[in-house]
């Protein structure tokens, strides 16, 4: 007999980012119109909600006015600063030119749209959703799903605690806690590890294109007040990545005379010598991007994987007595840079769904007006006329690639479909080996504009109890030391922007070391390893980064 305790839920929600979050309010706001109780959780592995929350942020505010209308007046951080100036660089190594912002479809232009810290909405939604009787359960990692008899989902459960990094339990063990649903919502974000088993069990990829990703590594700068200009948003692509990658940066003026600042490189990039973080470095030391950060301070720094297929990728998103919301489902619009908007409405609909089948009487089976009503809504039609906006630029470069994918925006725009969609490949498989690949000679960083992955984790906050499971599992061992090291160099070592890992020793006598505890749960090794031999699971629960305000 298990000796886990539980707990009965209408719905529990594993994840308190936006689709988390926006799915409990209007659970809870439908409940209340109905006048009856339904009681709703959500488990969120970070110490508090929002320290695990990292984007740019420009977040176009349709589904937060849909939820809760009234955001601009009642205190959401969100509100402090609309996108005033729209920008978007084309970088050479020195000089720049600008996109001329009328030849790209009108919502690429951000108009109406809000720059500010995802992590602080979530914060604010938190609140509204606690005040509308959510539970909230921060630093509690949803760790394993939970089945009926029958196969469906049951719910879930969490990490045990006080757990040796050997496996015995400590004097503070705890067990897990179960938590029983009639429904279960996996709002876990991009790569989730109970999402990812859970679309094996069910075969929810089945119908759809495998799911790609880019690497986002954000950082947070004071700068100069006289260089700030609030809402001024600028994107740029080209410099410095180089033949075999894409991506662009980022930099979003923001309140408080923060700026906000990135580089997402696209996760089938081909050069195992190429090291994400290194190139977000390089990034900002191009003269335009310096002259922004003359004489300002570093504050914060954090990184997360991105879930870039868009309409093709995502999966059936029901499975019996399970739901797929957010960017677990992955929900990003790749050209727009934005998925906090289709991911608040994914948990919105999927909510409706639930609502609807509790009052029914039912539980544990799909929820097929989910779906249904994702195919009728806004989401569906804004994903699907991007659907061949990244394949052409991967396929074709940036240069190419870029027009032909205006022209597929503007036709799609115009109502003129394309009668095809692009296929993906999955990111695992897209590395040269190494003695095919030219060595990228990195500049060593100077403290002031450019520095390195220790110092920089540092600023992200991030603690683990140091004797507990490696979170970082193996499948085999001997893969990164008898295969990947000879093959591909052991990209892990270079692709980790928090440098979890290290190939140390010399000779016949070298080693694959696993610095966990430096691990901001970007998720990357677990997309990125070419024999997908790293399996990233959770750790106790409060642990990893602890973003202030990204």
């Amino acid at each position: 007999m298990s000796e886990r305790e539980s707990m009965p839920y209408d719905v529990v929600i594993v994840g308190a980012g936006p689709a988390g979050l926006s799915a409990a309010i209007r659970l809870k706001q439908l409940a209340a119109e109905a006048g009856s109780e339904l009681s709703v959780c959500i488990l969120e592995k970070g110490s508090e909600v929002g320290a695990h929350i990292l984007s740019g942020a420009v977040i176009d505010p349709k589904a937060l006015d849909e939820l809760l209308p009234s955001w601009r007046e009642d205190g959401c951080p969100l509100a402090a600063t609309p996108v005033t100036e729209n920008h978007h660089w084309v970088l050479s190594e020195k000089g720049k030119s600008s996109f001329p912002e009328f030849i790209t479809p009108p919502f690429l232009h951000n108009k109406g749209t809000y720059t500010g810290s995802l992590g602080n909405l979530c914060r604010w939604l938190a609140g509204k959703a606690e005040e509308l009787g959510v539970e909230i359960f921060p630093g509690f990692a949803a760790a394993e799903i939970l089945y009926h008899d029958n196969g469906s989902v049951k719910g879930v459960a969490t990490g045990d605690m006080g757990v040796a990094r050997d496996g015995e339990h400590k004097g503070d063990y705890q067990p897990g806690l179960e938590l029983h649903a009639k429904y279960t919502f996996f709002a876990e974000g991009c790569r989730g590890h109970l999402t990812k088993q859970l679309i094996r069990t069910f075969a929810l990829d089945k119908g759809s294109q495998p799911q790609i990703y880019g690497i986002g590594i954000k950082e947070l700068w004071d700068i100069d007040p006289a260089l700030h200009v609030p809402g001024r948003v600028i994107h740029t692509q080209g410099w410095p990545l180089t033949k075999g990658a894409n991506g662009g940066g980022f930099l979003y003026h923001q309140a408080d005379g923060q700026v906000a600042l990135g580089f997402v490189t696209w996760l089938n990039y081909k050069n195992p010598y190429l090291s994400p973080f290194q190139e977000m470095q390089r990034w900002k030391t191009h003269p335009e991007i310096a002259a922004i950060l003359k004489g300002a301070k570093r504050v914060s720094y954090g990184a997360r994987a991105i879930s870039d297929g868009g309409w093709q990728a995502v999966p059936k998103l029901v499975a019996p007595g399970a739901a797929l919301i957010g960017d677990a489902a992955g929900f990003l619009n790749v050209p727009r840079i934005k998925g906090t908007h289709t991911s608040m409405k994914s948990g919105m609909m999927a909510a409706e769904a639930a609502f609807a089948a509790v009052g029914a009487g039912r539980e544990a089976d799909e929820l097929a007006a989910y779906p249904e009503a994702y195919e009728k809504s806004w989401v569906y039609k804004e994903l699907r006329g991007v659907r061949n906006v990244a394949p052409l630029v991967k396929k074709f470069g940036d240069k190419f690639g870029t027009i032909l994918a205006g022209a597929a925006m503007w036709s799609e725009l115009l109502g003129i479909r394309w009668p095809f969609t692009m296929q993906h490949k999955p990111d695992n498989e897209s590395l040269w080996h190494a003695s095919e690949a030219p060595k990228i000679d990195y500049p060593k960083p100077d403290g002031v504009l450019t520095f390195d992955r220790l110092s920089s984790v540092f600023i992200s906050n991030t603690n683990h109890e140091e004797d507990q499971p490696v979170h970082l599992t193996l499948k085999d061992p001997s893969v990164p030391i008898d295969y990947n090291l000879p093959v591909y160099a052991e990209p892990a070592q270079r692709y980790c922007p928090a440098g979890v890992y290290e190939v140390v020793g010399e000779g016949d006598d070298l080693r694959f070391q696993i610095n966990a505890q430096n691990c901001v749960h970007c998720k990357t090794c677990d997309i990125k390893d070419p024999t997908q031999n790293i399996n990233w699971v959770v750790p106790e629960g409060g642990g990893g980064p602890n973003y202030p305000n990204m």
